[in-house]
């Protein structure tokens, strides 16, 4: 795997990459809130054994610029995807996407359906009748969400992420790598981002159709102990994805790709080999 940096309108990120591209297709992983595209490393290297795997950090995450003033809002994220892909050259993507990578990536998907070869979805997706878990609508509340960050400690930190609703546990290195990376600015970009996206139900409403009339191959891979976007979402992805393949892993939480990435990565690898261009 290389890993080098990348300018794209003006934001300076982290590139990591394995494997070769077929003709600009490529695995492309998303990640979510509070990741980076460290997350996915495992995961790219395997995928990179059969085609092109890339991940990057988004803007105010990760090691990625965070300037005050990027639109930390869905259609932002999902431009910033789409110009991304342009410099790096993929013209078909497998996305693979994960908590906020989700509205993100399947932003992206239905403003530019042609390019979009197929969808894993973790833990994410077109969220049906979904309602903000506890702790966002902590960050979405003014005060309370400021308050939360300015008090958030490591240890707490491990509490939240590495123990909450993770029954295999997190690997120590990941959580510390994450909070590590979750420094003011992040913080105040998690706020933003959350802030800014008041319906993510409605979200998915409006973009169900347009994605449901693309009748791309899906993998929907969830852990069923998952305490920010419940197990049942899963089977939900096939009202917008009739075929949509389903994997829950009973003793995963929030990042099954971390607790369970032999499992997870026999499901993928399966599903990409099956798909990616001969």
């Amino acid at each position: 795997m290389k890993t080098y940096e990348r300018t794209v309108n003006g934001i300076r990120t982290v590139v990591r990459e394995h494997g070769d591209s077929r003709d600009g297709e490529a695995v492309v992983f998303v990640h979510g809130n509070p990741g980076s595209g460290a997350d996915w490393e495992g995961l790219l290297v395997r995928a990179g054994r059969h085609t092109r795997a890339v991940a990057w950090d988004a803007p105010g995450f990760g090691r990625a610029d965070k300037p005050r003033d990027f639109p930390q809002n869905v259609d932002g994220h999902a431009r910033f995807l789409g110009a991304m892909l342009d410099d790096l050259g993929v013209r078909k993507a497998h996305l693979c996407l994960h908590d906020f990578g989700g509205p993100w990536g399947l932003e992206w998907a239905v403003r530019h359906p042609e390019r979009l070869a197929g969808l894993v979805l973790m833990d994410t997706g077109v969220l049906l009748g979904y309602r903000w878990h506890i702790l966002a609508r902590v960050w979405r509340t003014p005060v309370l969400g400021e308050a939360f960050m300015a008090t958030a400690t490591r240890r707490a930190f491990h509490l939240l992420v590495g123990k909450r609703g993770n029954p295999r546990g997190l690997p120590r290195s990941f959580v510390d790598r994450m909070f590590d990376d979750f420094d003011a600015a992040t913080r105040r970009a998690v706020l933003r981002l959350y802030r800014s996206f008041d319906d993510p139900a409605g979200w998915s409403a409006a973009v169900s159709p347009a994605l449901r009339a693309l009748d791309v191959p899906v993998l929907a891979v969830w852990g069923a102990r998952d305490p920010y976007i419940g197990a049942a979402q899963a089977l939900i992805q096939r009202a917008t994805f009739p075929d949509a393949e389903i994997l829950v892993l009973p003793d995963s939480g929030h990042w099954p790709f971390i607790d369970n990435p032999d499992k997870v990565a026999e499901a993928t690898t399966a599903f990409w080999r099956k798909h990616l261009t001969p």
